[in-house]
């Protein structure tokens, strides 16, 4: 492709396909007037809407994923074409024909989940691609493999693959200490967090700001109580049981329960909330991007319980750009990052359910620190930001 003189650096992102958190940060980049962006994915899936297997419904973002940068879509030559079908439902060797003419660009891929990203290295490597990685595996779950795998992987990245690559995009300091782990040097080391819109959500906030006894009529919720959130999907390695266990231990009249999201563990909450007799759980069901805002403005306190797989947990960002106290296990990967104990939250240890229990207690407990806790949510997250990101991109050279 014919390169923009005008533009001092050329930035190619190789993503599986359109994320609802990536393409606001795509937008920005493509404003940067030193910075020429060009985005491919390796699947069009969700673009029209799509059943997610782990939501359990069709799902169809209803924020713009691909408008105002530039992107194409690479044909998949997989025989079991799809993001859901593992190393090998990602085969795009149109990758070799894109990078051909790309001689001191810089290719950022985000994983080494499907065969095309190592299409995509080899392909960088012969045409005089600088390489940049931006993975998000936190330590703490690598560190739990077994010995002979930690080994064999670490021969590997740290003598072969990590070699590759001219720079490191840590998105936390679990996913920095991993890169260390592998023995990537610090100079390769930048900091580029993840982050979700937070201009757009900041706005919501504001808007909503004040009004949270009408938004909670609106949305069918209790006024007096102190709601307790999650949002996700209802799935294993979310850890939704727990959270509803550990309220249920709360036995607290003045405490609300809710669910934003949907997936296959929905039957067995809402089977375990009847049998329990727990009073005031919600489950609303799959909402979507312009939806989720007025859920964090009714909210007084948003939980993330995850367990293993859970590599960061973007919706803490979205939570605390409403101003809400966190509490996360302490296998949710932005954990280290983005909840400081006993000032803007809480971690406990995952599974523990009389652990989580105890830290939702001392909100009860305590409505001043709601409020004291949401204000620092505030001010850690605008370290988490887009433009730290495009700042991180300005000093690759």
């Amino acid at each position: 492709m014919q390169k923009n003189n005008f533009k001092s650096k050329r930035i190619i992102f190789l993503l599986s396909h359109p994320i609802q958190y990536f393409s606001p940060l795509f937008v920005e980049i493509a404003k940067q007037s030193d910075i020429e962006l060009l985005v491919l994915y390796c699947s069009a899936e969700n673009v029209k809407g799509h059943v997610d297997k782990e939501f359990g419904v069709e799902v169809k973002w209803d924020i713009p994923l691909l408008d105002g940068y530039s992107y194409k879509f690479l044909k998949n030559n997989s025989w079991k074409p799809s993001i859901f079908n593992g190393f090998f439902g990602l085969i795009n060797f149109k990758i070799f024909k894109e990078l051909k003419h790309e001689k001191g660009s810089f290719l950022v891929i985000h994983s080494w989940a499907y065969l095309t990203n190592f299409l995509a290295i080899f392909a960088a490597k012969l045409s005089g691609v600088k390489l940049c990685l931006r993975a998000e595996n936190p330590l703490q779950h690598e560190l739990l493999k077994p010995k002979w795998y930690l080994f064999l992987r670490k021969f590997l990245f740290k003598y072969f693959f990590f070699k590759l690559f001219d720079y490191f995009f840590f998105i936390g300091e679990q996913n920095r200490k991993l890169y260390e782990y592998y023995g990537v040097k610090k100079e390769k080391l930048i900091f580029a967090p993840y982050a979700v819109d937070n201009e757009r959500f900041r706005i919501e906030y504001e808007g909503y700001k004040g009004r949270k006894n009408e938004i909670r009529k609106e949305l069918e919720l209790p006024l007096e109580n102190i709601i307790i959130l999650f949002s996700g999907k209802f799935i294993p390695k979310k850890n939704p049981l727990d959270l509803l266990k550990a309220y249920h231990l709360l036995k607290n009249d003045k405490a609300a329960l809710v669910f934003l999201g949907d997936g296959e563990l929905r039957k067995e909450m809402e089977e375990n909330t009847k049998l329990n007799n727990i009073n005031a759980v919600y489950l609303t069901g799959f909402k979507n991007q312009t939806e989720i805002g007025k859920y964090f403005a009714a909210a007084d306190i948003f939980v993330l319980p995850s367990g293993l797989g859970e590599t960061w947990g973007l919706v803490v960002n979205e939570a605390m750009n409403f101003a809400l106290p966190v509490v996360v296990s302490d296998l949710v990967g932005c954990s280290e990052d983005l909840v400081n104990e006993g000032i803007n939250g809480f971690i406990f240890k995952c599974g523990e359910i009389e652990d989580l229990r105890t830290k939702l207690n001392i909100f009860m407990e305590n409505a001043e620190l709601k409020e004291n806790f949401g204000r620092k949510s505030l001010e850690i997250i605008n370290n988490y930001s887009n433009k730290k990101i495009i700042d991180a991109l300005a000093t690759i050279q």
